[in-house]
């Protein structure tokens, strides 16, 4: 088992060096490309699923296993600067999850992408993606952790934009790198503020780590004495960066218009990397975000985790309602993911990491399955993506009927054989024992049965009745007869997902919670007397109730005497027009922040531009037209004063120095002659002198 510590960067390099060998081919090397990111990130798989198995045998025979391997990445002076990796459960359950979802999507890609003339770069723009995910996952560094962050924040820009000859494509891409920054520059600085505080970036250094008993009771001692608002404000700052990677309100806007991107992309974004970056960000740091009741005399702080319960709690109501008046069947996921990001956001906050990370782990098969699924569609039905403008697949697409029916099952928490049932009821469980307030578990609540209303929905336009692609908008582009069932290197891939979204949920039920005692290094058993304690019968009944009535309600509204309306009108539109029209434009959260947050921004952009051009560019101008006239001036005086003096001294001197070279003729006789002359004029005035 300690061998392993010293091959687990290999996970994460494995795909990025794929990608970055894939960027120095050409665009003919499409086989190449496919099969070396394809191997790559399965040889991953095979590594992750190597240490997860060996993590499962120390457990059940030394108590729970942490390896930490730190180096020295830069000495400033007598200072290290220290990155690592790290093997613990939580890593391994991650690295596992996220190389499984991404092998699937990258074997999906090989026949989705076939006909797209830039397959190569798509591959390694997702090859980069996966690795950069697998790396936040193994850090055992803040520090390293955040650049590999920053990484899946590229990559996300270069694959939601990978369409870039689409306007809409180039803006969504835009739009989800600037609104995710937000969140990181909190993060970031939230980071810088902690390595003040605590010395160290490292998670666990041989007891002196951000998360070990030193450092943190150094951590929080330091916030007794001089108040908690600074340790509270480090947590906050920190769950900014998650709030924008996991699209959590009030930066939830950028998900949905992801979906501009490729399909695999979507299953990528919203299943296994990015969008559960920010949720894995918060089980990692745990202790900070709650305190530790291990140190004496330290009262852990509740704000952090409250503000987790009640961003996650708003946001999964929110995001559930919004995907309810939507057509595009990517964007209704989108929504979705939305939601379900928020009820492991409440998880974490009412009941701690094995139940947000329970979730997590559940929803990133079942949420992979749905997007390829809803790609299998989209393929079917030549590139359409309008819901209204489908129907009848069940019997021309029966595998990814089934298989899609599976998902929606799942995601709805369809008892009992879904894993979307017991990763959701856990969180409704714990939110319903949270002491602070009643009121996240009744907006989980409505959340379940709005999820089951929408899904229902769903599956009722696209899949039951018949086709009405005759009447979407360019018709005579679609092939009416030539839907059919996709090739099986996409509808294997579903198959496998559907499993995991059926038998996965069986790892954290109440009578065998194996996950909790997992992470914790305990040993499970089955006490099956767990499931009629604490209440979680009345949960399991109360929102199979709920799950029923929304299934209930979208199948009067849509299907029962009612139909799907011909004209393209969604029945909840035509019953409550007003409601769906603020629901379809998402309660114009946008537009209010385009006439607040952004034209605040554009008018403080066009002040500033003003000022530049009329007081900053009037004082350089000033500045300039004083510099000319003094240089003006100066050389004015240079040549008509200074120049033409000294040249006329200098002349002058010349003129005597040729009069006086005339004495030096260098003649006999004339020296002579000078001689007497001389003589002469003594004589005359010695005579002269002493006449008088």
């Amino acid at each position: 088992m300690v061998r392993i510590i010293n091959i687990v960067w290999l996970i994460p390099v494995l795909p990025i060096a794929s990608s970055g060998v894939t960027a120095l081919l050409g665009r003919q090397k499409r086989l190449l490309s496919a099969l070396l990111a394809i191997s790559m990130i399965a040889i991953s798989f095979l590594l992750s699923a190597f240490i997860l198995a060996a993590d499962l045998i120390s457990n059940q025979h030394s108590g729970m296993t942490r390896l930490v391997r730190n180096i020295c990445w830069f000495q400033f002076g007598e200072e290290p600067l220290r990155v690592g990796w790290i093997i613990d459960p939580l890593t391994s359950l991650m690295l596992v999850m996220v190389s499984t979802v991404s092998l699937l999507v990258f074997i999906y890609s090989t026949k989705y992408m076939k006909e797209d003339d830039n397959f190569t770069r798509f591959f390694c723009f997702l090859s980069l993606f996966s690795g950069a995910m697998l790396g936040v996952v193994i850090s055992n560094s803040l520090l390293l952790l955040f650049m590999f962050w920053e990484v899946v924040g590229l990559s996300s820009y270069l694959l939601i934009g990978f369409w870039f000859s689409r306007p809409s494509a180039v803006a969504a891409a835009q739009k989800a790198f600037l609104i995710t920054r937000i969140g990181d520059i909190a993060f970031f600085i939230g980071m810088v503020w902690l390595y003040a505080k605590s010395g160290t970036l490292l998670f666990y250094d041989n007891g002196a780590g951000l998360l070990e008993h030193t450092a943190l009771s150094k951590f929080l001692l330091s916030g007794v004495s001089i108040g908690t608002a600074g340790n509270i404000g480090i947590a906050l700052l920190i769950l900014c960066g998650a709030i924008g990677k996991s699209g959590q309100f009030p930066l939830h806007i950028w998900l949905p218009d992801a979906m501009e991107g490729p399909t695999p992309v979507s299953a990528l974004i919203h299943a296994a990397t990015m969008v559960a970056a920010g949720v894995f960000l918060l089980a990692r740091l745990y202790p900070i975000m709650s305190g530790s009741a291990a140190v004496p005399g330290v009262v852990p702080s509740s704000v952090p985790l409250q503000a987790i319960t009640w961003i996650g709690a708003l946001t999964a109501l929110l995001g559930a309602l919004l995907g309810v008046a939507q057509f595009d069947i990517k964007r209704i996921l989108a929504y979705s993911t939305i939601s379900q990001l928020g009820y492991m956001m409440l998880g974490l906050g009412t009941g701690g990491v094995a139940v947000g990370m329970f979730h997590l782990i559940t929803h990133a098969f079942f949420k992979a399955l749905l997007f390829l699924g809803a790609g299998s569609v989209i393929h079917g039905c030549s590139g359409e993506q309008d819901i209204r403008y489908m129907g009848g697949l069940r019997k021309k697409m029966p595998a990814t009927f089934i298989t899609y029916t599976v998902g929606a099952m799942a995601l709805c928490g369809v008892p009992f054989c879904f894993s979307g049932f017991w990763s959701k009821d856990a969180i409704l469980h714990a939110a319903k024992q949270w002491d602070v307030s009643m009121v996240p578990f009744y907006m989980g609540s409505v959340g379940v049965a709005l999820t089951a209303f929408y899904m229902m929905r769903q599956i009722l336009y696209v899949f039951a009745g018949e086709s009405r692609l005759y009447s979407a908008p360019h018709a005579e582009k679609h092939h009416l007869h030539s839907q059919h069932e996709s090739h099986p290197l996409m509808t294997v891939p579903l198959v496998v997902l559907a499993i995991f979204a059926v038998f996965l949920g069986f790892i954290g039920t109440p009578a065998w919670p194996w996950l909790q005692y997992f992470l914790d290094g305990q040993r499970a058993t089955i006490q099956f007397s767990a499931l009629a304690e604490g209440g979680f019968v009345r949960v399991m009944l109360s929102s199979s109730l709920l799950l029923i009535v929304g299934v209930t309600l979208a199948w009067l509204l849509y299907w029962y005497k009612r139909g799907l309306n011909s004209d393209g009108r969604d029945n909840l539109e035509v019953l409550l027009p007003r409601t769906f029209s603020w629901l379809a434009h998402g309660l114009y959260i946008e537009t209010a922040y385009d006439v607040s947050v952004i034209r605040l921004n554009r008018i403080a952009s066009g002040l500033c531009k003003w000022v530049d051009q009329n007081i900053f560019c009037g004082i350089s101008t000033l500045a300039a037209y004083v510099a000319v006239v003094t240089g003006r001036t100066v050389s004015i005086n240079d040549q008509k004063v200074f120049n033409s003096g000294f040249d006329t001294g200098c002349r002058r001197t010349s003129g005597a120095g040729r009069a006086l070279s005339q004495l030096q003729s260098g003649t006999v006789q004339d020296y002579l002659r000078w001689l007497v002359v001389a003589f002469i004029c003594i004589f005359i005035f010695m005579v002269w002198g002493t006449g008088k």
